[in-house]
């Protein structure tokens, strides 16, 4: 079992740059896939990205690729989403996830979840 934290959202221009922290307490954080989800008002929560247990492999949702990037120090029990050339449609609440597989690509795979962090991005 794993608490999961994410920290680093706020405000930013467009086309300016986040890196988001998904934190784990817990044991065997390897063992889990991370994926990162994002929600805003009025919408379904969607996967932004996930990276496998050992973060050989990366998925990212077409309207990120190419500016967004996953990577994970499980040393450090921590994975990171680094965000670039922001645009306001990517303002959201931004949550992280695991799961017990390499890798999960429907939210409804991931058994544990952050609190959020929020990201806005101003035109």
């Amino acid at each position: 079992q794993v608490q999961l934290t994410e920290s680093g959202g706020g405000l930013v221009q467009a086309g300016g740059s986040l890196s988001l922290s998904c934190a784990a307490v817990g044991r065997g954080f390897s063992r889990y896939a991370v994926g990162w989800f994002r929600q805003s008002p009025g919408k379904e929560r969607e996967l932004v990205g996930l990276i496998s247990l050992g973060g050989g492999v990366t998925y990212y949702t077409d309207s990120v690729k190419g500016r967004f990037t996953l990577s994970r120090d499980n040393a450090k029990n921590t994975v990171y989403l680094q965000m670039n050339s922001l645009k306001p449609e990517d303002t959201a609440a931004y949550y992280c996830a695991a799961c017990t597989k390499v890798v999960c690509r429907d939210r409804y795979e991931y058994e544990y979840w952050g609190q959020g962090t929020q990201v806005t991005v101003s035109s």
